[in-house]
């Protein structure tokens, strides 16, 4: 019998193709749930259980963790990618460390095809299809939900019908929950007007809700990455995890994204990423103090980049090592510790400190004065750092009085 694996979360678009495929195509359905983080432990066994009542001939987990951070989450944080200016690129990371992980378990049992429960108006079934198209082309890849175009209610009524109840939480949005974020798309997330309710967010409590004193943290970063929190060493995945749940607690890392799709057409979603903020934004002035003026210019430009394609789903693309390369080499002087204060939804940095720092108190202090060249020696440069305005101001002047003779 014809095998097909598929990436499975135990929600309700994946819930339907589990029972769908194994009753359209006749073939055994392998269950894979790929951890890229936001699973307890008891959420994993529920996963399975789950899979296991939909009469699922096998179900597997891969921890991805490890993976997402290493290869992915990694040059996020160095590369200090925003979509948008304000969206931690939580998803696209983990699209593509999942859909490797189900092509291995396809190729390790001999199966035929691959799934996944994407719709055809989002963004994951282009990373999806490219990332298995790429590493498997020989396989078939089976995306019902794509190939009905049915709607979240229309999957729950067919389900319920199979005898498979699904929360009502869950049918209005669909919520990705991963070690770079959370996203949270449906209901009031299609209408650029409204916000979702309290009850959609699951990863952090309401900012007014936050303790009424600030807590004050410590990062330490070393060549770029994160390394430690007030003083204790940690592994990134640890790291992360922690910085989620201790900024969680003052409501922060919530947002709204409205962007382009891959497709071209304007999306919008709802995001808790306390960790990934956090980072992002200590990450940012620790550089700041160390790297140079075009270092810093040439890290915003094509860091901005490698997120962008990253999330448009063109990790495999050779220019991608070439600016993880740029991004290592620029961050190898990002090393030190930086003060972060937590309120009320708000983050702030109060300090960084490096021994790479190239703030130098000894040479100049902004607004007060210098050691390191006299007062006739800044006027100079003045006068010259201003002659080529001055020349094209001569220059425009010239061309006004003779177009008025």
């Amino acid at each position: 019998m014809s095998k097909i694996v598929l990436a499975f979360s135990g929600g309700l678009d994946t819930t339907f193709c589990a029972i769908w495929l194994r009753e359209q195509t006749g073939s055994e359905i392998v269950t894979v749930c790929v951890d890229t983080g936001g699973f307890s432990d008891e959420e994993l066994a529920e996963i399975a259980a789950h899979a296991g009542r939909l009469g699922v001939a096998e179900h597997r987990t891969v921890d991805a963790k490890q993976v997402v951070y290493d290869r992915f989450v990694s040059y996020l944080i160095k590369g200090n990618c925003l979509r948008g200016g304000v969206y931690p690129v939580s998803v696209g990371a983990e699209r593509t460390a999942q859909a490797e992980a189900v092509v291995k378990v396809a190729r390790e049992i001999g199966a035929t095809g691959v799934a996944h429960g994407s719709t055809r108006a989002g963004n994951d079934q282009i990373r999806f299809d490219v990332a298995i198209r790429t590493l498997a082309p020989e396989m078939t890849i089976h995306a019902p939900i794509r190939e009905l175009g049915w709607s979240r209610q229309q999957e729950s009524d067919w389900l319920k019908e199979h005898g498979v109840d699904v929360p009502v939480k869950t049918v209005r949005y669909s919520i990705n929950e991963g070690l770079f974020g959370t996203t949270i798309g449906g209901g009031e997330t299609h209408d650029p007007w409204a916000m979702p309710p309290e009850e959609a967010y699951t990863a952090t409590i309401a900012p007014t809700e936050g303790p009424d004193d600030a807590e004050e943290l410590t990062l330490g970063f070393a060549k770029g990455l994160p390394v430690s929190i007030d003083g204790q060493a940690m592994d990134g995945v640890t790291l992360v995890d922690t910085l989620n749940e201790r900024a969680a607690r003052h409501g922060v890392g919530r947002g709204m994204h409205v962007g382009d799709t891959i497709l071209g057409v304007k999306g919008r979603l709802a995001f808790e990423a306390p960790g990934p903020l956090i980072l992002i934004q200590a990450h940012r002035e620790l550089e700041k103090l160390v790297q140079t003026r075009w270092q810093s210019y040439w890290r915003e430009t094509l860091g901005s980049f490698y997120g962008n394609l990253l999330h448009e789903a063109q990790y495999y693309d050779p220019v991608m090592r070439d600016l993880e390369a740029f991004l290592d080499s620029a961050n190898s002087r990002v090393t030190g510790d930086v003060k972060v204060r937590l309120f009320k939804g708000g983050v702030t940095v109060t300090g960084t400190r490096s021994p790479y720092s190239l703030m130098d108190a000894n040479v100049a202090v902004y607004g007060e004065g210098a050691s390191a060249w006299t007062g006739e020696e800044a006027k100079g440069f003045a006068q010259l750092y201003g002659m080529a305005s001055m020349l094209a101001r001569r220059s425009a002047d010239r061309a006004e009085e003779g177009g008025s003779a």
